[in-house]
């Protein structure tokens, strides 16, 4: 297999969005897609980049990719890198491609002198827990994501404004 890991170029950004889409596809979350290629275009290369993503290629064709941006730990006092997305082109499976992408990650972790690496993960997705696990990850069992989007995000900031 002739792998190749790279930071993403502007160029990129387009073919980046299919396999966005494509993750949609896989996660049965098609609904969700509402952004573009203009938004993610502006996200990882515009004056204040938000986002940092991973091409992976086999023999010069797009594999899969990875997206993800820094976070914090309070316990830690050190940055980390949340993974949003780790998607790998059916076809690419199986060969190490993911095993190469969460390694890549962890160097940057690493050189960043960062003190984590964390995602989130489907309970549905038994194929990619074994994975995950396999790799070194553990699986937290107590945590649970919260998000607030929509509308409810609006009536939550719409509360905050009547009290200041």
């Amino acid at each position: 297999m002739n792998l190749k890991l790279r930071q993403a170029e502007p160029e990129d950004v387009p073919v980046l969005f299919g396999l966005i889409q494509s993750l949609a596809k896989y996660e049965k979350l098609t609904h969700a897609v509402t952004g573009n290629v203009e938004a993610l275009q502006e996200h990882l290369f515009g004056s204040r980049p938000y986002i940092e993503a991973i091409i992976a290629e086999c023999a010069g064709e797009t594999a899969g990719f990875a997206l993800f941006f820094p976070n914090y730990s309070t316990f830690l006092t050190k940055p980390g890198i949340y993974l949003e997305d780790l998607f790998v082109l059916p076809q690419y499976r199986r060969q190490g491609i993911g095993k190469e992408i969460l390694g890549y990650l962890a160097k940057l972790v690493v050189d960043r002198g960062y003190g984590r690496l964390e995602w989130s993960v489907l309970d549905w997705n038994s194929d990619a827990i074994a994975f995950y696990e396999q790799m070194g990850a553990l699986v937290l069992p107590d945590w649970r994501i919260c998000r607030v989007t929509g509308d409810a995000l609006e009536q939550l900031s719409i509360s905050r404004r009547n009290n200041p």
